[in-house]
């Protein structure tokens, strides 16, 4: 799924990309995709591109007319740039092609998603925060005003494990199930540690590994072509996806812990005393 690191390298690409740039076309081709139909999708044909934000992991690219495109890449979706669109228009079909937006250059984009769980998602809105998942976004962790005691006011009364509060896109916007595993390596911290028992230090050490972990992917992936952006994060992850291989710390064997619809990985040497932890595969812990 792309986080934070990637959806801001996105930005800044579309950024570059499509600012100044008029919509001439927009073309559903999984009906699934559209979230919203008032107004229609087809309503940012013909309006110019004044900007394009982030807001947690959600893409909004902002026209002229006052309107919205909002798009949500989920687990499975992503964003192709095509210097020169396909004559025609896309066909519906089985393929993963499941919008794209024509540009009156000639360029543009398709967002597609594999895989049989749909749930990439495009708004088309006035207001990006009519957008629900937008209204309930928690403090951006690179924001300048996301400080240590603000940080430290979210986690305390937390109950859940660190793991699944670092992912509470309402508690923190961005930090997905690849850098939710990253940042806790880095911070030397057991994916089960309740977030409320934090010691002042320890809620130090998580913060620091938090901002460090997303601006160093930030940074790496400034400037790379939306193509090459998840070879690029793949290949700066630590312990995300790396079950099996050595710790790049301490040279520990990376271990998982395998849910219903997700894994992490964690060192047991830098994070655990140690001691692997269960893999309980049926744990309500990501719900």
């Amino acid at each position: 799924m792309p986080e934070l690191p990637e959806v801001a390298a996105l930005t800044d690409f579309l950024t570059e990309h499509l600012v100044g740039r008029r919509v001439v076309r927009v073309l559903p081709v999984a009906i699934s995709v559209l979230k919203t139909y008032d107004p229609p999708v087809t309503a940012v044909e013909g309006a110019e591109v004044t900007a394009v934000r982030r807001h947690g992991k959600f893409l909004d690219v902002e026209t002229d007319g006052g309107l919205h495109l909002v798009a949500h890449l989920a687990r499975a979706g992503w964003l192709q740039w095509k210097d020169r669109l396909p004559d025609g228009p896309p066909k519906p079909g089985k393929g993963p092609l499941a919008l794209r937006v024509a540009l009156e250059t000639g360029e543009g984009f398709d967002l597609t998603e594999v895989g049989t769980q749909k749930r990439l998602a495009v708004y088309v809105v006035r207001d990006p925060e009519e957008v629900p998942g937008i209204a309930r976004l928690g403090p951006d962790p690179l924001a300048g005003d996301f400080d240590e005691d603000r940080f430290a006011a979210l986690l305390q009364g937390e109950r859940r494990q660190l793991k699944g509060a670092l992912r509470d896109q309402s508690l923190i916007a961005g930090v997905g199930n690849a850098y939710s595993d990253e940042i806790l390596h880095a911070a030397k911290m057991s994916p089960f540690k309740l977030a409320a028992s934090l010691t002042p230090e320890e809620t130090h050490r998580l913060y620091e590994a938090l901002r460090d972990t997303l601006t160093e992917a930030v940074e790496r992936s400034r400037g790379v072509a939306a193509g090459r952006l998840k070879a690029e994060k793949k290949g700066g992850l630590r312990v995300h996806g790396r079950t099996g291989e050595a710790c790049p710390v301490c040279g520990d064997t990376i271990r998982e812990v395998s849910f219903s619809d997700s894994s992490l990985q964690y060192c047991p040497t830098c994070q655990t005393g140690g001691k692997p932890l269960a893999d309980r595969r049926l744990s309500r812990l990501l719900k």
